[in-house]
């Protein structure tokens, strides 16, 4: 578990720096509970908004939409347009947690962290709500 919690992490740190693409307000705020910022939050938004927003952009961008059928049809649907307008789309994070992990929410994601950390008492991470 100790292993799993350390990928978890070095996942997370990952992609701090690109901008991040969920669908609701508890999938931003449980990703803002682990420090991550450059959030965008669909909330059934239009795609082609979202796509003309990030049209053009240098930053890599991840999608976490949720792991079940609906979610990985929004997923395919905005990866296909923005890699249409040379976005370039980040899917190491989203693999790792449909591979390796049993999240299927994003908005979980937060008390996901705090089961694996509590399981491995020796590394410490702290959340915004510490």
């Amino acid at each position: 578990m100790q292993d799993r919690y350390i990928e978890f992490l070095e996942h997370l740190d990952g992609i701090k720096e690109f901008i991040i693409i969920v669908e609701g307000k508890n999938d931003k705020r449980a990703l803002e509970k682990l420090w991550m910022d450059n959030i965008i939050q669909l909330d059934k938004k239009p795609l082609y908004k979202i796509v003309d927003r990030l049209s053009g952009i240098n930053d890599k961008v991840v999608i976490l939409t949720d792991l079940d059928r609906e979610g990985k049809q929004l997923y395919s649907k905005l990866n296909s347009a923005l890699q249409n307008v040379g976005v370039r789309i980040d899917n190491k994070f989203r693999n790792f947690l449909f591979r390796k992990t049993d999240l299927r929410q994003i908005e979980g994601i937060f008390t996901y962290s705090e089961k694996l950390r509590r399981k491995s008492p020796s590394h410490f991470f702290y959340s915004r709500d510490e």
